[in-house]
């Protein structure tokens, strides 16, 4: 059975975030920190070497694999700001007022945190983090 690979670590958020080469990720990166922070009220843990997560749950898939994961999550790329908030069935709707972005079944994809509405990126935050389909 595959072993697990993204856990939480004791590796610093702030260090990690300070480290990503890219200016605008990394100011869109520690914006994402405070966004998270405010709107779930958890503190960020690093989950493997890139992903700032929030809260964790629990998973066990049909083959019997399972672990945890955090609740949400986001990390900076060279190339985009990646997103793990999950479940999009319901935000059709945000999604439209949105801005520039693409998605997957579980991620969500932003060039720069100035190309989208953060009002509605909040909301979409919030609904994941509170929904029983997390989004890592």
């Amino acid at each position: 059975m595959a072993e697990t690979k993204t856990l939480p670590t004791d590796a610093s958020v702030d260090g990690f975030l300070q480290s990503v080469a890219h200016p605008v990720r990394r100011a869109d990166g520690t914006a994402l920190l405070a966004l998270m922070e405010r709107v779930t009220g958890e503190r960020a843990v690093m989950w493997g070497p890139s992903i700032v997560g929030f809260g964790s749950y629990h998973y066990r898939y049909a083959s019997g694999h399972e672990g945890d994961m955090c609740k949400i999550g986001y990390s900076p790329r060279a190339a985009e700001l990646v997103l793990y908030v999950g479940g999009f069935a319901e935000y059709d709707s945000l999604l439209d007022r949105l801005g520039k972005h693409r998605r997957s079944k579980a991620c969500l994809y932003v060039k720069k945190l100035a190309d989208v509405d953060i009002s509605v990126l909040e909301e979409i935050v919030r609904r994941s983090f509170e929904t029983d389909t997390p989004g890592c």
